[in-house]
């Protein structure tokens, strides 16, 4: 049986169109952050899940947009390493926002030396005119054993 650890979330954006943060093609964007307290890790393996939701609407012009989440473990500091990445083409009959969830784990990460067990969530688009409109929101939960 696992023993819990730590869970965090990061809610950028509450509420449904909230938001109108532009996507830069071939740019990431970072839209959650967490970092969790695996200090008390002592007993068999780290095992994170982590999921989240970001609503996304075409360009003005609609065109075949792919959007493409991307988590990734650790700090400018410490390096950075791809855990997950999923991709998703919107609907090009949908004129209005477009939820994009995820969900994934990360198996037996590293423990940190020091400081927490950080988790970024980033978000690409391959058209230009692709926003973030709201919700958005990511979370993660750690256990071990």
């Amino acid at each position: 049986m696992g023993v819990y650890l730590d869970g965090r979330t990061s809610q950028n954006a509450s509420l449904a169109n909230s938001i109108t943060t532009p996507i830069l093609v071939g740019q990431e964007s970072l839209f959650g952050i967490v970092g969790l307290d695996v200090s008390q890790a002592t007993v068999g393996q780290i095992r994170v899940q982590f999921n989240g939701t970001v609503a996304v609407q075409l360009p003005l012009i609609p065109v075949l947009t792919d959007v493409t989440i991307t988590i990734l473990r650790g700090t400018p500091q410490t390096g950075m390493t791809t855990v997950f990445t999923a991709e998703q083409q919107l609907s090009l009959e949908v004129a209005g926002p477009q939820l994009v969830t995820f969900s994934g784990a990360d198996f037996n990460p590293p423990k940190p030396a020091s400081g927490p067990l950080v988790y970024r969530a980033l978000i690409t688009a391959s058209a230009v005119g692709t926003i973030r409109v709201g919700p958005e929101s990511f979370s993660a939960i750690a256990t071990a054993g």
